[in-house]
């Protein structure tokens, strides 16, 4: 692990702020004008110079086109939020990022990329309420997972391959109306071209292969990596036979669940429950 690699958040914030007063300078514009270039006000802008204020991923793309930097203040962006997060999530977040292939496994509630914010926010304020994370821990998680669904809107999408576990649709997540939203997320990616979701039921009982959420990602050199996260950390799979194993396990477990359309036909289901 690089000095880089194991910044702490406030050393991390210095150092954006630091670039971003550089580059204004290089440029010779004043707060004021850099604000009017990114939209935001000079007030925002000497905040985050001072390491001030919390920098958003927006913050960082603005800063990256107005510049012209390529990325250097969104990477500076990241090691922001690394104190906030799973150990091995911010190299899964990259290769997520870069992968034309992404099949996961979620178990207990809906994985990360097909969540809409509100699912995302409850969970997140939630581990606040528990002393688990701090409030401002919470705002960068959510923050970072709006970052990572850019993966569905990019101009190459990846083809995307969730398998849900029943207890995805049962277990209720902030209030009903947070659930319409979701199931309605789940139901309008389920028709996209590049996107399945399937639902393993509660029916497979033991012969459920996976105890833990698992994501494959097949990446533009060819590799396979995988991904899993227990309570405390997450964990990156390089090596091939691990990863192979778990692939096997994963094309066991679509064979097991439900169809496509038998799928959504539960997830619509699951709606019509929670609706007045």
């Amino acid at each position: 692990m690089t000095d880089s690699d194991s910044d702490e958040t406030p050393s991390a914030l210095v150092r954006f702020g630091l670039e971003l007063r550089r580059s204004r300078r290089a440029m010779r514009w004043s707060q004021v004008e850099l604000g009017l270039r990114m939209g935001y006000s000079d007030a925002m802008i000497s905040y985050v110079e001072r390491a001030k204020k919390k920098v958003t991923p927006n913050f960082a793309v603005k800063a990256d086109e107005v510049f012209e930097t390529g990325g250097t203040f969104y990477e500076l962006w990241r090691r922001i939020v690394r104190a906030s997060l799973l150990e091995g999530f911010p190299e899964f977040a990259d290769a997520e990022g870069r992968c034309r292939r992404l099949r996961t496994f979620a178990l207990t509630i809906v994985t990360g990329l097909l969540q809409v914010p509100e699912y995302a926010e409850a969970l997140a304020l939630a581990a606040v309420d528990r002393g688990a994370i701090t409030q401002a821990e919470a705002e960068e998680r959510i923050d970072v997972l709006k970052a990572r669904q850019r993966l569905l809107e990019r101009q190459k999408l990846p083809l995307i391959h969730a398998v849900l576990d029943e207890s995805c649709l049962m277990r209720p997540v902030g209030s009903a109306s947070v659930m319409l939203k979701q199931f309605d997320r789940l139901e309008e990616l389920s028709v996209r071209p590049n996107v399945t979701i399937q639902v393993a039921p509660f029916a497979l009982g033991e012969n459920l292969p996976f105890a833990l959420p698992v994501t494959l990602l097949d990446l533009p050199d060819g590799s396979l990596v995988g991904y899993a996260e227990s309570h405390a950390r997450g964990h990156l799979e390089r090596v091939r036979e691990a990863v192979r194993a778990w692939e096997t396990q994963y094309d066991q477990l679509v064979v097991e669940a439900l169809p496509k359309a038998a799928s959504l036909t539960l997830i619509r289901k699951a709606r019509k429950e929670l609706s007045p």
